[in-house]
């Protein structure tokens, strides 16, 4: 597991340092902030074929698509050394493309070996202290990047997350796992387009995991138009936009804590309850932010920071604890899926509704809303068919 969490630790530090760095690199090349904003879409947008991506996780053994995916990133991005002028900016364009098709690939991948490789009573402390790692590095890493892009541009940091992919590769070769080979994948025409929609439907017709997912998607939607609303916060507070950074920096140490204590949470009660508590609790503090006074701002960024990440632990544990061994990678992939693209969409939407609608109301209107929705989730039953089969 030291390997495992290695390789998230490297790799999620090179990912953090491109994803700022894109954004700024392209501003600086061209000029244009429509052209910036877009490196954030160009990063998410394979996103919308993750079930379609996921399923070559569950074709292949796991680790060494793992090591693979991380060594042809290695690969391709120094690249992006040749980007050094505005009409070359298309390459890293095309570079963050294949980026987000790799993640895709490689967050459906690890997910389903850990279900596969990790007992399940302790999946939720592995995707806690999973969590956890991927946030500390997400503390330090802007930081670096920033500096390192100052100082040689953004050449320098793409060969820094070659160097991450590199390193994460060796990490995840030095794992020890048990895992099976796959059965053989069929081969006839359709065969791969079958094989994603049943994954697709596996996730919607299960009772356990439908109704998860769906709270996690809701509370993902909730947070796009609440992260839309950062920078009406901090003008409400009287501080200059830089404050946002304190803000993010607040949330990013609750999510700390968030992973930590995901694992004792979920060996408590079931990934239901924490999901809705987790909601309940992220909605409290979105509507606290509209209060114009830095005490309340601070402690809500750091519920914020505790709840998301816990909604997020609490469906994935139950994916890997509930989907098939063979399907893991595909249902992986779907909800994530459904659980990122949201906040894509909400971002987008918030920034409108920012303009439109005073944070004062908005954001208790978000409370409002999001109460509900945790209120509903909290009563659901366990479905009868899944007690029973746990009964002796």
């Amino acid at each position: 597991m030291r390997w495992y969490l290695t390789g998230v630790v490297v790799s999620g530090f090179g990912t953090t340092a491109m994803w700022l760095v894109s954004g700024i690199w392209v501003k600086s090349l061209t000029g244009s902030d429509g052209l910036a904003a877009l490196t954030s879409f160009a990063l998410w947008a394979p996103a919308l074929l993750g079930p379609l991506l996921g399923t070559l996780a569950d074709r292949v053994r796991r680790r060494p698509l793992l090591i693979a995916l991380d060594l042809a990133m290695a690969a391709v991005l120094p690249v992006l050394l040749w980007v050094t002028s505005a009409d070359r900016v298309w390459l890293l364009f095309a570079v963050l493309v294949l980026y987000g098709a790799q993640g895709a690939v490689h967050d459906a991948a690890e997910q389903a070996l850990l279900a596969t490789g990790s007992a399940k009573e302790r999946l939720g402390s592995v995707n806690g202290w999973r969590m956890t790692a991927n946030e500390s590095v997400k503390l330090i890493a802007p930081l670096a990047a920033a500096g390192l892009f100052a100082r040689y541009g953004g050449g320098p940091v793409a060969l820094l997350d070659a160097a991450s992919f590199a390193l994460a590769a060796g990490a995840f070769a030095a794992m020890r796992t048990g895992e099976e080979p796959p059965a053989p994948a069929a081969r006839e025409r359709g065969a791969w387009r079958r094989e994603t929609a049943g994954g697709v439907r596996l996730l919607a017709a299960s009772p356990v995991l439908r109704p998860l997912v769906a709270t996690g998607a809701f509370t993902m939607l909730l947070a796009g138009v609440n992260g839309a609303a950062v920078y009406a916060v901090v003008d409400g507070l009287g501080r200059p936009p830089a404050y946002a950074g304190v803000l993010y920096a607040v949330q990013g140490a609750g999510s700390v804590l968030a992973g930590l204590t995901a694992g004792p949470l979920l060996r408590r009660m079931p990934e239901r309850l924490l999901a809705a508590a987790a909601l309940a609790l992220f909605a409290a503090a979105a509507g606290l932010r509209a209060l114009p006074f830095e005490a309340a701002a601070l402690a809500a960024s750091a519920g914020i920071g505790l709840g998301l990440p816990w909604v997020l632990v609490a469906a994935m544990t139950a994916v890997q604890r509930e989907a098939p061994a063979e399907a893991v990678g595909r249902i992986a992939a779907t909800a994530n899926t459904v659980l990122f693209v949201p906040n894509a969409v909400a971002l987008a939407l918030g920034a409108a509704l920012v303009t439109a609608v005073d944070v004062r109301l908005l954001l208790p209107a978000l409370t409002l809303a999001g109460l509900a929705w945790a209120g509903v989730a909290a009563t659901g039953r366990r479905p009868r068919a899944r007690a029973a089969a746990g009964t002796p």
